[in-house]
C-alpha cells in the first residue's frame, strides 16, 4: 500500500461530493479499516458494517458546517471515527461481556471527550430535538415518557388510556416514525 499525503483541495473535493475523490477516499481507507478490524472482529459482516458506518460518519461530519480544517489529519481523523464506531459495536454486541483485554481496550477508550465527540453530541442533540418536533402529539409524548424520561409504563399506561400490549405497539410506531424522519433528514443533510 502506498500511503497518499492529503492535502486542502483533496479535502475540498471530498466536501464537495467529487465522485473520484470519494472512490479514491474509500479504497485507500477501506483497506487500511480493513486491516484494523479484521483482527478485532471475527465475521465479514462485522467488518463491513463497522466500514460502511465509519465512512458515513466521516463524510457527514467532513461536509458539516464545523468539519474537518486540517487535511493532514483526515487520517487521524478516520482512525478515530473508526474506534468511536468499533467500540460502540463492541457495546451493542453483548453489553456484559467485553471482546477485548483490557490492554487494548484501554488503547481505544478515550475518557476525555474529544472535539469530535462534542460536536456530535452537539449535533445528535439538536437533530433529536427537530426530529421530536416534526412527530405527532402522541409520538411525541409516548417516546418522551417511554424513552427519554424513563417513566414507570403502567404510569404511562394510565395516562393514555391504554395496556402494556399497546403500548408496546405504540412505542414501536412511535420509533418508526422517528427512524424514517431520522433518515430524511440523514439524506437532506447529505445533498447539501
Amino acid at each position: 500500500m502506498q500511503f497518499f499525503a492529503f492535502d486542502a483541495a483533496y479535502l475540498e473535493r471530498l466536501r464537495s461530493g467529487d465522485a473520484r475523490t470519494e472512490e479514491h477516499f474509500v479504497s485507500y481507507f477501506g483497506e487500511l479499516i480493513q486491516l484494523k478490524l479484521r483482527s478485532r472482529l471475527n465475521s465479514r459482516e462485522a467488518i463491513e458494517d463497522v466500514r460502511q458506518e465509519t465512512f458515513v460518519r466521516v463524510l457527514v461530519l467532513v461536509r458539516s458546517a464545523h468539519g474537518l480544517r486540517e487535511p493532514d489529519r483526515l487520517g487521524a481523523f478516520v482512525n478515530s471515527v473508526c474506534n468511536h464506531v468499533l467500540l460502540e459495536h463492541y457495546r451493542s454486541k453483548n453489553k456484559t461481556e467485553s471482546f477485548l483485554d483490557p490492554d487494548t481496550e484501554a488503547s481505544l477508550v478515550n475518557h476525555e471527550p474529544s472535539a469530535l465527540s462534542l460536536l456530535e453530541t452537539k449535533d445528535a442533540h439538536r437533530i433529536v430535538h427537530q426530529i421530536m418536533a416534526e412527530l405527532t402529539e402522541r409520538d411525541r409524548r409516548l417516546l418522551q415518557s417511554v424513552l427519554l424520561d424513563e417513566r414507570d409504563k403502567d404510569e404511562v399506561c394510565a395516562e393514555f388510556g391504554i395496556n402494556r400490549e399497546y403500548l408496546r405497539v405504540l412505542v414501536h410506531r412511535a420509533k418508526q416514525s422517528f427512524k424514517s424522519f431520522y433518515i430524511s433528514h440523514l439524506g437532506d443533510s447529505r445533498m447539501n
